[in-house]
């Protein structure tokens, strides 16, 4: 009997025994399955940051895979993304996520993102050329000095507001919330700077190396003159008399100008209009592309302020530019996030993003634009350029003024025609 018992007490024990190293088992296959999940996650968002910033795509995928083995988790414990971290899914706002958010117009535009220190890059403005002399016979050639000036340049700084995603969302939801406010904030930031370089590749009035060239069709219903194919011909012939190499000339249109186009004839329509794509081909020795977001225009020719609202009577404008002559440089991008374990009270995360981003022409010359005329208005021309403060400038101010304050004096006022600098 005291035989029977104590076998079945080991039977038991043993059991249990078992029991246990099958739960261990399981929890073990969990976290190797999870940790697995979360590793090529990590790898793959790895791979898409380094091909979006033109890295080698095994850096990238090599990032993925050891940046979470040495830093801190990143998302709730246990939550279905655990292991996944800042700076992945600081990969993931650069994303070009659907067609409404390219730009493909900036391809080919020099990339100045090597220069950037500080937010602010380093121009050299290396004046004229030097004087040729064809069949010469006077000795010794004259000598002619070349001057070069350095032209600083602070890029803009955009920035989400924060927004909340709580530990309940994370949990329960059939779909990634964290994931889809991030691609939500890069979408909002992609939509801002594509517009703000359309604004800025744009010129603001006419001149002789900026020239800004009326619509000259009929008009529509709202009294606004439509574009014809002689307008691009008169900015083609403008850019001409510039002496602007062919290669790099490109075109953005603005969806009125490209309905317009379509409208005109039939003939044009067939040349110049792909049906599989709907897109329209390059012309007259401009790269052709479209953007809905291009910068608006005053009947008298006027580019209206990039943080004006468009009055009734402004219109969106096309625009044109030579793309040796432009410039663009990124910046720094950065993930700010803060825990829910950090919020007992809401257990809600907090997350936005900074990233700087520049467009702009070298000098003011060699763009131009086509706007929409009412053909009343007469045009103006040669105004004045207003000037723009950028993030190095306002930074800089008000580092002058925080310390003027401590100082107990005033700051000194801005003087818009200085250059920026640090």
């Amino acid at each position: 009997m005291l035989c029977t018992k104590r076998n079945t007490v080991l039977i038991a024990r043993s059991s249990e025994r078992e029991t246990i190293n099958s739960n261990s088992k399981i929890k073990i296959v969990n976290d190797m399955m999870k940790f697995i999940c979360g590793t090529l996650f990590n790898v793959l968002m790895g791979v898409i940051l380094a091909y979006v910033v033109g890295v080698n795509p095994a850096y990238g995928a090599a990032t993925g895979a050891v940046v979470p083995a040495v830093l801190g988790n990143f998302m709730p414990a246990g939550s279905v993304f655990e292991g996944v971290y800042t700076e992945v899914w600081t990969g993931e706002l650069i994303k070009r996520l659907n067609a409404g958010l390219k730009a493909d117009w900036l391809n080919g535009i020099p990339d100045y993102s090597a220069k950037v220190d500080n937010e602010v890059i380093h121009l050299v403005d290396v004046g004229g050329d030097p004087d040729v002399l064809v069949n010469n016979t006077t000795y010794p050639i004259p000598i002619q000095d070349l001057t070069e000036s350095d032209v600083p340049v602070g890029l803009d700084k955009f920035q989400t507001k924060a927004t909340r995603v709580t530990d309940d969302q994370l949990y329960a939801l059939s779909f990634d919330k964290f994931s889809a406010d991030v691609e939500r904030h890069g979408n909002a930031i992609l939509t801002v700077k594509y517009k703000k370089a359309a604004h800025a590749l744009s010129p603001y009035s006419h001149t002789d190396k900026t020239p800004v060239i009326p619509t000259s069709g009929d008009a529509d219903a709202a009294g606004r003159k439509k574009m014809t194919v002689k307008d691009i011909i008169a900015l083609k012939r403008a850019f001409d008399n510039m002496e602007m190499p062919e290669d790099g000339r490109v075109l953005v249109l603005c969806p009125d100008h490209v309905n317009d186009l379509l409208e005109a004839d039939q003939t044009f329509k067939d040349k110049f209009y792909n049906y599989t794509t709907g897109k329209l081909l390059n012309m007259f020795g401009f790269e052709v592309y479209t953007f809905v977001n291009c910068p608006y225009y005053t009947n008298a020719g006027v580019k209206v302020d990039y943080k004006t609202a468009p009055a009734a009577t402004d219109a969106k404008a096309s625009f044109a530019f030579y793309r040796p002559r432009m410039f663009k440089a990124v910046g720094s991008t950065k993930m700010y996030y803060s825990e829910a374990r950090t919020n007992p009270q809401t257990q809600e995360s907090l997350v936005n993003f900074r990233h700087h981003y520049i467009v702009l022409p070298k000098k003011l010359e060699a763009f131009g634009a086509i706007y929409s005329s009412d053909g009343k208005t007469e045009q103006s021309k040669g105004q004045a350029v207003p000037s723009e403060k950028r993030w190095a400038q306002v930074r800089r101010e008000a580092a002058e003024t925080a310390e003027a304050k401590a100082e107990g004096g005033k700051p000194a006022t801005d003087d818009p025609n200085e250059e920026l600098e640090v």
